[in-house]
């Protein structure tokens, strides 16, 4: 039975699984394809660009940066989850006043932050 066992070694070796990518990974190659895309302005190389950086298959490059461009034809920007630690009482506000703006928790978040960081500073 020795030829057995040497079947079931090498067939257990070759067995490889693959995991798919964590939205976080996702949102940073759609961001790195677009960012890729606006400097090169040409699919063909941002795809090349991104098979180096990336580590990606030149079909995976592609998609990433198909998908990228159609975001962005779109208007849409791809989000990453971001954890704040706050007060209760500051978390009941704003999920009260992002229920009465009828926006989702996230959208309010990000208009609300958009805000405070574009306002000018009134120092001097």
């Amino acid at each position: 039975m020795p030829f057995g066992y040497l079947v079931f070694v090498i067939c257990s070796c070759i067995n490889v699984t693959y995991t798919r990518a964590s939205q976080g990974l996702k949102a940073r190659r759609l961001n790195h394809a677009r960012d890729l895309l606006q400097r090169s302005h040409h699919l063909p190389d941002a795809v090349s660009r991104m098979v180096q950086d990336s580590a990606l298959s030149p079909r995976q490059a592609y998609r990433y940066s198909a998908t990228s461009s159609a975001s962005e034809a779109a208007g849409e920007r791809y989000q990453v989850a971001f954890t704040v630690k706050l007060s209760r009482k500051l978390v009941r506000q704003v999920r009260t006043r992002a229920q009465d703006a009828g926006l989702s928790l996230s959208e309010f978040v990000s208009r609300a932050l958009s805000t405070l960081l574009t306002r000018r500073r009134g120092r001097g």
